[in-house]
């Protein structure tokens, strides 16, 4: 054995029969700076110095094979961490900013309820692509199926018929904490209390504190905010039994989840199925993540009942749409379609205002607002603005593809014609990414073709839902300019982004807005375009207000840095993008 400091961080290295497993440590303070070694840059004089050491130890231990090649195990190293590299690139190349999770939980009183939440799951892809997963329960037994992929790529026809049962959860996830394991997909699993799995859609703001005050010594097997969350909550219930071990179980249910809810920060929309319960979902005092419920009556006149993210999920699956489950309310659905409800705390719903702009389908409501015609809305006062600018248009065309409701109205409202100018593959899936220029450009003009037939000649005007990292709207321009546009003027429906989501959407570090500490006119000249012009702040704001009234207040932090939660400072936005420059990765890892 031979122990190695590389960055404060220490690696066990073990040689086998020519083999080396690196097995990297958690630092106890701070759970989330794993895997720093993999992550750090790797200087000329570091790999000088390690390579040395390796050579002492392999000279006592390591094979005759390993022995006469030690740099191996340093290049090895390097060639991981580029991997690594490479995987971040494919999962921001798709418009710089990656959607969160998608959740949804469905009881029946058939056997086959793995069809529905595989329905239900491609209904929600849109909310993420990189794992998905699926437990069911036929009331004696549960069935789990969880892996890194799309949902048809995960489940084949074999594991759908091993998931039996009439109540299931089924989850869609981009990592916004954790990392690209396999074994960081949902849901996750507790068998102490009861039998827990559990889904989340969030993210959590105080994460380190839950561990260090709230675990009881619970082991973690991953970096991720939700299985703190399922824990945290499975110590309560386990403490509200070991209390109350006579009281009814709906209400041990109820009484912890309180308790959780009373110690933890963030964002969290969870749906959870607990043995001998039943679904049991729950909603953050702020409701700034999505939930939805609905139900629908089978051919034997019984209740069935599906919660889910979006009620886009609905539609193919026969449920109406109830309501959305309230901020800070608790609901358990049992396993003979029995719907029980509980105020656990006070609650007001902020919901996160980029949900209407960018993550959400357009044929989803949520909290009493569509989608839809929020986006027609954005279209109808940024076209306001774009008639006080005076500029000479020919035609309006929206990138595709969530900008197309704004373009629409905008084209309506100035009197000029819409066209879909840019063409997108959707065969193309993800590309690898090498880092030069070329191949960067290459990758966009995969996903996108422009047509000479629309832009030749034409003074154009692109609309886009939103503006974050600025280098994929710059490729369109040139390309929109290659196919012979005379000028090129960009419309914004969302403000700029200035700002982290801290709440569960994954973007890009506040340095690599286009946005960041630029103003209007030094953004445009970055993008190449002959004139920009973004939604306000206010008009954005005004929107959601205008379609429910009852919202007295979204959380648009992204775009005003105005955290709802009201926990977040300067020092935690430093320490995420320390973390964000690490990679959040496995908690353990062989190379």
């Amino acid at each position: 054995m031979f122990f190695f400091e590389y960055y404060a961080q220490y690696v066990y290295l073990k040689a086998h029969k020519g083999c080396f497993c690196f097995f990297f440590f958690l630092d106890n303070n701070n759970n989330n700076k794993m895997m720093k070694m993999m992550m750090s840059q790797h200087h000329h004089e570091q790999v000088s110095s390690q390579t040395t050491k390796f050579k002492s130890f392999l000279n006592n231990n390591a094979s005759k094979e390993l022995r006469r090649s030690p740099t191996k195990v340093v290049n090895r190293l390097s060639k991981k961490k580029n991997e690594h590299n490479n995987r971040r690139k494919q999962r921001h190349a798709r418009r710089d900013v990656t959607r969160a999770c998608g959740i949804i939980g469905v009881m029946t009183h058939e056997n086959k309820v793995s069809a529905e939440l595989y329905e239900g799951l491609l209904m929600l892809q849109h909310r993420g692509q990189d794992s998905a997963g699926m437990v069911t329960s036929d009331g004696s037994r549960f069935k789990e199926k969880k892996d890194n992929g799309l949902v048809k790529d995960v489940f084949d026809k074999r594991t759908m018929n091993y998931l039996d049962g009439n109540i299931g959860l089924g989850h869609v996830r981009y990592p916004t904490q954790g990392g690209l394991s396999a074994t960081e997909a949902q849901p996750f699993f507790v068998n102490s209390p009861l039998g827990i799995y559990l889904i989340h859609n969030g993210n959590l703001t105080n994460t380190d504190e839950l561990r260090l005050r709230h675990l009881n010594a619970r082991h973690m097997r991953t970096n991720s905010d939700s299985e703190v969350l399922l824990n945290v909550f499975a110590e309560d219930l386990q403490r509200e039994i070991n209390l109350h071990p006579l009281r009814d179980p709906h209400v041990q249910m109820f009484d912890a989840v309180t308790q959780t809810i009373q110690k933890v920060r963030g964002s969290y929309s969870v749906i959870s199925l607990v043995n001998d319960v039943g679904l049991f979902a729950f909603r953050d005092p702020n409701g700034i993540r999505p939930l939805v419920l609905g139900q629908r009556v089978n051919k034997d006149g019984k209740d069935e009942w599906c919660v889910a993210s979006e009620d886009a999920a609905f539609g193919p699956l026969g449920f109406k749409f109830v309501r959305d489950v309230n901020p800070g309310e608790a609901i358990i659905i049992t396993n003979d379609g029995k719907m029980v409800s509980r105020q656990c705390v006070a609650g007001d719903a902020c919901p996160c205002i980029f949900e209407y702009i960018y993550l959400a389908r357009p044929d989803s409501t949520m909290n009493g607002i569509s989608v839809y015609e929020f986006q027609l809305d954005l279209g109808r006062r940024l076209a306001q603005h774009i008639t006080e600018r005076g500029w000479d248009i020919d035609v309006v065309v929206p990138v595709p593809d969530g900008s197309r409701p704004s373009a629409i109205e905008i084209a309506s409202a100035l009197n000029l014609p819409y066209r879909e100018g840019l063409v997108k593959n959707r065969y193309v899936g993800r590309t690898f990414i090498m880092p030069d220029q070329r191949t960067r450009e290459l990758s966009v003009r995969r996903k996108l073709n422009a047509m000479r037939s629309v832009f030749n000649g034409k003074k154009v005007l692109l609309v886009d839902d939103s503006i974050v990292r600025g280098t994929t709207m710059n490729q369109i321009v040139n390309m929109v300019r290659d196919a012979g546009a005379s000028k090129v003027y960009l419309a914004s429906s969302a403000p700029p982004v200035r700002h982290p989501n801290v709440y569960g959407v994954d973007m890009p570090s506040r340095e690599e807005f286009v946005a960041n500490q630029r103003t209007e006119e030094e953004v445009c000249e970055v993008l190449a375009a002959d004139g920009l012009i973004y939604q306000t702040v206010e008009d954005l704001l005004q929107a959601g207000k205008t379609m429910n009234p009852n919202i007295s207040r979204f959380d648009a932090s992204c775009f005003d840095g105005d955290y709802i939660t009201g926990d977040i400072d300067e020092e935690y936005l430093e320490d995420l993008l320390a973390d964000r420059g690490l990679g959040k990765v496995g908690a353990v890892k062989s190379l």
